[in-house]
Parts: structure tokens; sequence; C-alpha cells
């Protein structure tokens, strides 16, 4: 057990879309990452979408629905299966809790990001 600094880990890296590992809850993975441009749509079919954004705003548009802003101390979650993108206009940082194993590109054409441990 031991505390997680979230500043100190998110000053580890610079790159966008590339989630870092930071703890383990349950069978799920808690990462943060850095948000800059879009990420191409989506979905995942088996769980949802956890987004916690803590520093920044991001934009989450939803296919056929309008897009939901998310401001720094807000949370936003996307049903399992439901197709989005999230996409910033300037560099958020955000962090995700996704179970253990689930590429965070989803059904797109992207390549999946290692997730890597810090």
């Amino acid at each position: 057990m031991k505390t997680v600094n979230l500043e100190e880990k998110l000053g580890c890296f610079s790159s966008h879309w590339d989630p870092h590992v930071i703890a383990d809850y349950n069978e799920n993975d808690v990462m943060v990452v850095k948000f800059l441009g879009e990420y191409p749509f989506h979905k995942h079919e088996t769980t949802d979408d956890f987004f916690l954004v803590l520093e920044g705003e991001i934009e989450i548009d939803i296919e056929g629905e309008p897009s939901r802003t998310v401001r720094a101390g807000e949370l936003f979650v996307v049903p399992r299966g439901v197709v989005h993108r999230p996409r910033a206009a300037k560099e958020a940082k955000v962090l995700l809790i996704e179970p253990k194993g689930e590429p965070n590109s989803g059904n797109s054409d992207r390549k999946p990001s290692p997730k890597p441990r810090i």
C-alpha cells in the first residue's frame, strides 16, 4: 500500500494518448494520460470507459448525440458499446480506469498503447 502522487506521475512523460498505469484496483488498471488533439472514434464492447479530468478540459464526441464537455474535477463514463471520441484543443490531464488487458483503442484501427507502469 502506498500513496500515489498524480502530479509526479504525470511529470514522468510528455506523450499524448499514451496511458501509464499508476495503480491497480481490483482487476483494473488506474492510469494517467495526457490528451491533445483527437482520438479516433471507437467503442468498447465489454466495458464502460471512465474519464476523470484532472487538469484542462476535454470533449467527448458521441455518435448521434451532442458532444459533452468535461472540465477539471469532473468525470464522465461512456457506457459499453457506445461509439465515442475523446479530444482536447489544449493539453488535458486525465485519469482512466480500465479492466486489465483492455486495449485503449477499442475497436478502432489505431494500435493500442502499451500502458507502461510508472
